[in-house]
């Protein structure tokens, strides 16, 4: 009868064990995840068109991507590496202020991405991304320009 009893006691001490080991993979697990969207919070950066940027305005010190086309004529070089332009998606146009190189592929009329933070109406970019040959355009600035109605396919052949 011990024996059983013995048995009994070992099944249950295994059961407690497996419950345990479950609960602490599950926290272990939550912890994980925890410390993971914790060191993201800052590094995702969503992408707004200027319409979005000017009907829902940036919180004060958000840093976060505009794109669009870069306004023809809109491109004024200060002193030094200081220059300034508009991007616009059609609807609406934002002045952007940037110091730094721009990159060799940047032009007026062209796609952009821009990294930086709105101060009063202009934003000020951090880092200014351009097109890198004749017909790519970054997805987000494709899809704000089909949500437009203006874009047009540069792949796609004139009907005859």
């Amino acid at each position: 009868m011990s024996e059983k009893k013995e048995f009994r006691g070992l099944k249950g001490l295994k059961k407690q064990r497996r419950i345990q080991i479950v609960a602490l993979a599950a926290v272990a697990l939550l912890g994980a995840t925890g410390l993971v969207g914790y060191a993201m919070r800052d590094g995702i950066n969503f992408f707004r068109s200027p319409s979005q940027v000017l009907s829902e305005p940036p919180r004060e010190g958000e840093t976060f991507r505009i794109g669009g086309l870069v306004v023809e004529g809109s491109l004024k070089r200060g002193e030094g590496t200081e220059v300034s332009f508009e991007v616009t998606d059609t609807n609406a146009t934002v002045p952007v202020r940037y110091t730094g190189v721009l990159p060799d592929l940047f032009k007026e009329g062209e796609g952009v991405v821009a990294l930086g933070q709105m101060q009063d109406e202009t934003f000020v970019a951090t880092e200014v991304l351009a097109k890198h040959d004749e017909t790519y355009m970054p997805k987000e600035v494709v899809d704000a320009l089909k949500e437009q109605g203006v874009y047009v396919d540069p792949n796609a052949k004139p009907e005859s």
